[in-house]
């Protein structure tokens, strides 16, 4: 039997606003397949359903239609299938444009799309309730492919799907294939945030030239192995640390579920293979669970936030200052939630009075925006001449802004009506994996390894011997944190326990938080359930995607063997 050549599928886009001509740079760049395009998160689902409140033929990432008037005739002329989510809750509304477009502009594409995430209309989700969709599978894409489409525009599916959807048309797969499955899983989590793999956000940045990194790409193989790269003389760079860090990013435990199948992150191996090249293998998959995610947005209410500036001395007596002034203010009317909290930036004998400056935040929520728009407001200003010393603010204050809630919902994946609409305007129905008779058992995590002998340590920054990245879902935060040696291994995983993670970011204590332990990848990764709030759209703290949490473990201080130094 023939084995089908490996699939080279692209990444152009990693979330609604990444970089405009990254587009054209893949499909110029060298050769391709398919050119995939992550436009959705959480917070992009709130912005969605916010623009279709305004208008019902909207709901959909604009920015792709735009980068598609010059797109659309590249791709056709170098033979490249487009696959992208950028039609968040409008899919169809998406697809007709694009046959709009192919026809102004004279590029003939046969153009499908997926439906059936939306769940809106499907249920009473409860007051409020903006948006509610479905994480779909790849296989609705495979049946579009499949019948000839040239663009393949979804809703809300899972971001790997992108990768297994092409990857299941190509090679034949069918549910049962749960490795090549899950080995795709994987190259479509590497892939899906475009830049991230390829030197984007990295933790040793300085290692390469990132000023311009180009996006991924992965060769797909037969049997789901696949190598991560990027097209030639393209900026940045693909190691074993870059593509380590990406795998890390918004997962959780050993099992990676989704809709096509449960991936074993536990199993994955990384191997270089030479220069901007590296091999992803060994992965192993288990039956998907029989139930879909459904993510679901709602406006929570009006938050506010005012940022004064406390410079010099006193900080604290300042700050104490402050709040007793606003005590007489709340006194008369009181929004639901008022929380306070200073950021010591300051440094004595500053030569440069910014870093002389702290920085005290007032952030304000209500169900009603006048409990947190001028009055809030005109409470801060009238503060000016009568407040303490050096007074001024970070900016003037403005009205109370509306703020989202996400919140997760699962739904029998029976119930939702997952269809591929296909160029013609046939309508299949795609119906959800059997369950599996005999599932895979794969041993998680295993033993932790040997401690390091005893010897000598110096109090330094983690981030000497350790790289990480964070990220969010949903209210959860977690942080993946990974090594790059067997004996900086065996000392990670002895000493970053729960409890120590909690005293080195203090902030999480109060919250539930597991960890993971990642063998393959010398990684861990913890999750901290509760520290983001209602999701990045409530800006329940100050870094509301937790973005940075990972960097912030990174430089504290810790008894570190010298060895590792």
């Amino acid at each position: 039997m023939t084995v089908p050549r490996p699939l080279l599928i692209g990444n152009a886009s990693g979330f609604y606003g990444d970089r405009f001509d990254a587009l054209r740079e893949m499909l110029t760049g060298g050769p391709l397949d398919v050119l995939t395009g992550d436009y959705l998160a959480e917070l992009t689902m709130l912005i969605l359903g916010r623009d279709r409140l305004k208008d019902p033929g909207l709901g959909y990432a604009k920015t792709f239609l735009a980068q598609l008037e010059e797109g659309l005739g590249l791709a056709a002329d170098r033979g490249v299938k487009i696959v992208t989510n950028a039609g968040g809750l409008n899919p169809a509304g998406l697809a007709r444009r694009i046959g709009e477009l192919a026809e102004r502009v004279g590029v003939p594409v046969r153009v499908a799309h997926v439906t059936g995430d939306d769940l809106l209309g499907e249920r009473d989700w409860g007051t409020g309730v903006l948006t509610a969709n479905a994480y779909l599978g790849g296989a609705g894409i495979a049946a579009c492919l499949r019948a000839g489409a040239d663009v393949v525009v979804t809703g809300r599916v899972t971001d790997a799907a992108l990768v297994t959807g092409p990857a299941t048309a190509h090679f034949g797969w069918t549910a049962a294939d749960l490795d090549p499955l899950a080995g795709a899983v994987v190259a479509g989590h590497v892939l899906e945030c475009g830049a991230q793999a390829t030197g984007g956000n990295y933790s040793f940045f300085h290692e390469h030239d990132v000023r311009h990194p180009g996006f991924p790409l992965a060769e797909i193989h037969a049997d789901g192995s696949a190598v991560i790269t990027k097209h030639p003389g393209t900026g940045g760079a693909v190691t074993v640390g870059t593509v380590t860090e990406q795998l890390l990013y918004e997962t959780a435990g050993p099992r990676y579920p989704g809709p096509d199948v449960t991936a074993r992150l536990d199993t994955v191996r990384l191997t270089s293979d030479g220069p901007d090249r590296v091999r992803i293998s060994g992965v192993r998959g288990e039956a998907p669970p029989p139930t879909l995610k459904a993510g679901l947005t709602r406006i929570g209410g009006f938050r506010n936030e005012v940022v004064f500036v406390l410079t010099g001395l006193d900080i604290e007596a300042k700050a104490r200052l402050v709040r007793d002034q606003f005590e007489a203010v709340f006194a008369k009317a009181r929004p639901a939630e008022v929380r306070w909290t200073l950021a010591r930036t300051d440094r004595a004998d500053a030569p440069v009075q910014e870093e002389a400056s702290a920085l005290l935040r007032l952030v304000v929520r209500d169900r009603d925006p006048e409990a947190v728009g001028r009055a809030v407001g005109a409470a801060a200003v009238e503060l000016a001449l009568s407040g303490y010393p050096g007074f001024h603010l970070t900016a003037p204050p403005g009205k109370g802004a509306p703020y989202g809630v996400f919140e997760a919902a699962y739904v029998d994946a029976g119930d939702v009506p997952h269809t591929a609409v296909l160029p013609d305007g046939t309508c299949v129905p795609v119906l959800p994996p059997a369950p599996a008779t005999a599932p895979v058992s794969v041993a998680s995590g295993g033993p932790l390894p040997l401690p390091l002998p005893a010897g000598p340590t110096r109090r330094a920054p983690l981030g000497l011997v350790a790289g990480a990245r964070s990220g969010d879902k949903g209210g959860s935060a977690n942080v993946g944190v990974w090594v790059r040696t067997d004996d900086a291994w065996r000392w990670l995983a002895h000493e970053l326990t729960v409890a120590r993670f909690v005293e080195l970011l203090p902030e999480v204590g109060g919250f539930a938080v597991e960890r993971h332990l990642l063998p393959n990848l010398r990684a861990l990764n913890f999750t901290v359930d509760g520290l983001l709030g209602d999701g990045v759209a409530s800006q329940a703290r100050f870094d509301p995607q937790a973005k940075a949490v990972g960097e912030w473990l990174r430089s504290r201080h810790l008894e570190i063997p010298e060895v590792l130094l």
